[in-house]
């Protein structure tokens, strides 16, 4: 289909009664030729605080000289961004879940408010990932994400590292396994440069979901963000808005139920993060999609695990890249039947066209082959039980153990919980509950990687269990359970657990169980109480009233 390159701008730029709007144009440097030409944002996550956005500038001038050779006027502008590395275990990480909706609703607006033709969005960290698909999603015009690539990673006496060493070093130090000296030397190595954190932690894991669902060139997120190839990545993928634009080619077109069921098998064969299932599900929300949590299980239950990556496995993103990269996997996975080969790309090929451009690089051992998998299934399960009616999330890629029975260590904010570990007043057996940090309790969400890695590095890693109605970092391992819904502030069954209680976890059961009378948890229900909310005006009481439940991708 067909479309009208200037099918919005002009609108907004032609005739007499639209000189007002020349003139400002003209003011900020834009010639008549410029405004004759379709108008493309490029939305923009750079932020001076984190590695994963700081080169976007970069990326952005490529992108812009890619438009202009096609025949468009590129319009960058900038929406926020909040690092989760950085914000971790303090009351800052609550605005990071929080700014996935302002990423979103900005970049929306914008494009709204100036009537672009087609916009181009760019993303490094967790959130903006998220956040700019599912604002294109919503404006449905020509679009598509580029994700500014990861990181390198860090080299510490011969071995390479990443965020994650970092986090379980801290742990490690507390049990004095580890000296201050060697955690600052480790410190001062993990982060080498620009890019977004190196394991298939949440932000790799939503770059390579977003490349199987359609909305970003296959084969664009794996570029490291050092790699001189990553200037002509961003330059392709102006020109290719411009071919998206005269094409007609929209968000919805491309992003098709197939192709979230492809971008929830890329997540169960990588051992991604957890927070895959609220971000997909929000953005399924956001484009007309029916998808529903219990999806996940189902098609990660078919998909092999093949990818051995970290936080569970050996070798990070850029690792993958000169492995095959995205497409190797997307073959891999073809050929086991866990894949939609017809559904479209913004490529204009099919994930199954991109797929046979695979190139495989001799010995790589990154991407299994499928006759020796990690595991036969995904690094995704879905559990409900009496402790979770609306399910929640483990991840199984890294770790063996499929049963866990402990007595609850409860703790109603998380930096209680890290004061807890770190003074080693946790033992091995017991389950850790860390509640009211879900999305409206937090308010946020917050995610618990200062906790899970200070565990593992205290050695006891793998004989806890901990569940929690907020988030787990994509750098998290071990038995974890996330996203409990419904959360505790909203009177779901997390919120009777007290101190002693049995909890059972039976991933082969799919079962998250407090073992405790039905009719004792109904009686400490009856006389809980909402809590006073933490914060009674800004922008974070306003999203503790709209949020909705983490099953349900917790969107406002």
């Amino acid at each position: 289909m067909t479309l009208d390159p200037r099918h919005r701008s002009s609108a907004l730029t032609d005739g007499p009664d639209r000189a007002p709007a020349r003139a400002m144009l003209k003011a900020v440097g834009f010639s008549d030729d410029d405004l004759s030409r379709p108008l493309v944002g490029v939305a923009n996550t750079w932020i001076e605080v984190m590695p994963c956005n700081i080169h976007l500038r970069e990326v952005a001038a490529a992108v812009k000289a890619g438009i202009r050779e096609a025949g468009g006027t590129p319009i960058e502008f900038n929406t926020v961004a909040v690092s989760d590395g950085i914000s971790m275990g303090t009351e800052g990480m609550k605005a990071s879940l929080v700014s996935r909706e302002v990423v979103a609703d900005s970049i929306e607006l914008v494009a709204r408010g100036h009537l672009f033709d087609a916009v181009v969005a760019l993303c490094g960290c967790d959130k903006t990932i998220p956040g700019a698909a599912m604002a294109l999603a919503r404006l449905d015009l020509p679009a598509l994400v580029l994700y500014g690539g990861s990181i390198d990673p860090g080299s510490y006496r011969g071995r390479d590292v990443t965020i994650q060493d970092v986090f379980e070093a801290v742990g490690a130090c507390a049990s004095g396994r580890m000296t201050l000296q060697d955690l600052k030397e480790l410190e001062n190595r993990a982060c080498p440069g620009p890019g977004a954190c190196g394991g298939q932690f949440t932000a790799n894991t939503m770059a390579t979901a977003l490349e199987f669902v359609g909305i970003s060139p296959m084969g664009s997120a794996g570029v490291p963000a050092t790699d001189p190839q990553r200037k002509e990545v961003a330059r392709d993928a102006g020109r290719l808005v411009m071919d998206l634009l005269r094409r007609g080619t929209r968000p919805r077109t491309v992003m098709t139920r197939g192709g979230f069921e492809n971008s929830i098998a890329s997540i169960a064969a990588t051992g991604g993060s957890t927070n895959g299932v609220l971000h997909l599900l929000a953005l399924a929300h956001e484009a007309g999609v029916p998808l529903q949590i219990d999806d996940f299980d189902r098609i990660s239950a078919r998909t092999p695990l093949l990818a051995d990556l970290k936080p569970g496995g050996r070798f990070v993103a850029n690792d993958m890249h000169r492995a095959g990269g995205a497409r190797l996997l997307a073959a891999r996975l073809l050929e086991a039947g866990s894949l939609h080969g017809s559904e479209p790309t913004v490529s204009g090929r099919t994930l199954g066209e991109e797929a046979r451009l695979a190139r495989e690089t001799p010995g790589q051992e990154v991407i299994r082959p499928l006759s020796n998998p990690l595991k036969s299934t995904g690094g995704l399960v879905i559990l409900r039980g009496s402790l979770a009616p609306e399910g929640c999330v483990l991840k199984v890629a890294g770790h063996s153990r499929l049963k866990h029975r402990g007595p609850a260590r409860v703790f109603d904010r998380e930096e209680d919980a890290f004061a807890a570990v770190q003074a080693r007043r946790i033992r091995p057996g017991d389950v850790l509950v860390i509640r009211y940090e879900g999305p409206s309790g937090g308010p946020g969400m917050r995610e618990m990687l200062a906790t899970t890695a200070a565990l593992v590095g205290q050695g006891i890693g793998d004989q806890v269990a901990l569940l929690t109605d907020g988030r787990f970092s994509g750098a998290t391992r071990g038995l974890m359970a996330g996203h409990v819904a419904p959360e505790a502030a909203r009177g779901g069954p997390i919120a009777a657990v007290r101190e002693g209680d049995s909890i059972s976890f039976d991933v082969e059961a799919r079962r998250l169980d407090l073992e405790v009378e039905d009719a004792v948890v109904r009686d400490r229900l009856k006389t809980w109480k909402p809590p006073v909310p933490r914060y009674q005006n800004g922008v974070f009481a306003k999203y503790a009233r709209l949020v909705s439940s983490a099953s349900q991708g917790a969107v406002t």
